[in-house]
């Protein structure tokens, strides 16, 4: 059976991609680079061209494809804006997936989206959602709460870089997983006939606020962390005064997403029924220190190998 992964390029998107092939499936990926996307084709999924803003190229990519994970969202850097991809994308997407008779269609959106009208990316989740539940198609809904691959650029490498880590005080606690677990649910999905029509939410094994994850990135790395703290009434402050350009609007928006962690609302969610729906135990979930321990260990390794080789060729310089 085959499933078209779109934003398999992505953080989330090619764990998805090593999972669904791991799993056995026939794997395509739209993606609008195939340069960029390269290392897909190596690991044994076969790439189809298109792009969400051109819903003309959608159809085609479709063609024999029995299940759609749709892992895509517009990034930081993109030229497009998140109501390009987000929402203009999705809607024909979805379109082209019922059209086209799609077995499973399996969306990650974000926990709590229907909570925050406010923020564009989380409103604009929300209505995705619903225009997915009216679509006739089979589908699953996925709301995870953030990812532990984020946390090495937020925590990890400023600390060991000796650089600022920055934190909102009243930042809320996030129950962050895996985008290795997360891509098992999304595949699991598929199959399960209890998955079929429903909306599940996806929490790490426990939520973590951010002084924790400095204190524990301080352990796990043997260094002390700069912390600096930024204020939500100043973080609120620019998302007004970006607002007021239009060269702002975008940074305004992903402000205004930093918020929703800041309301001092945790973002977690019970997941024991989860779990058995997907027939997954909490046991095989990746943990926030198993995964930092193992990325330090991995760093800290690699940083005394370098020293080691440098001690080696400085000796050699020596003239005794």
């Amino acid at each position: 059976m085959s499933v078209l992964v779109v934003g398999a390029t992505g953080t989330l998107g090619r764990q998805v991609v090593r999972r669904a092939l791991d799993e056995g499936y026939e794997v395509k990926c739209l993606v609008r680079n195939f340069q960029k996307a390269a290392f897909l084709r190596e690991w044994g999924a076969q790439l189809v061209r298109g792009d969400l803003r051109k819903p003309e190229t959608l159809p085609e990519a479709l063609t024999d494809v029995s299940y759609v994970i749709d892992a895509a969202t517009a990034r930081p850097n993109d030229a497009a804006n998140i109501y390009e991809i987000d929402w203009d994308g999705k809607v024909a997407l979805i379109q082209a997936a019922a059209e086209a008779g799609i077995e499973r269609y399996v969306f990650f959106s974000i926990l709590n989206c229907d909570k925050y009208p406010h923020v564009p990316l989380m409103d604009i989740k929300h209505c995705t959602e619903k225009f997915l539940a009216e679509s006739g198609l089979n589908y699953t809904i996925l709301q995870p709460c953030g990812f532990l691959q984020g946390l090495i650029g937020q925590y990890a490498i400023p600390i060991l870089e000796k650089q600022a880590v920055w934190v909102m005080g009243e930042a809320a606690p996030i129950a962050y997983m895996n985008t290795q677990d997360i891509a098992l649910f999304a595949v699991k999905a598929l199959k399960l006939p209890a998955t079929n029509q429903q909306t599940f939410p996806l929490a790490g094994t426990r939520a973590w606020g951010a002084y924790e994850i400095v204190r524990l990135c301080e352990r796990l790395s043997g260094q002390d962390a700069k912390v600096s703290t930024l204020s939500l009434g100043l973080l609120r402050g620019v998302r007004k005064v970006a607002r007021f350009f239009q060269w702002g609007w975008d940074l305004a928006d992903r402000l205004a997403f930093a918020e929703v962690s800041a309301d001092g609302k945790p973002l977690d969610a019970p997941m024991e029924e989860v779990y058995q729906t997907f027939e997954i135990e909490k046991k095989d979930i990746t943990t926030l220190e198993e995964y930092l321990q193992e990325y330090f260990s991995r760093i800290m390794k690699k940083l005394k190998e370098l020293d080691y080789e440098r001690d080696k060729e400085s000796k050699k310089k020596l003239p005794f």
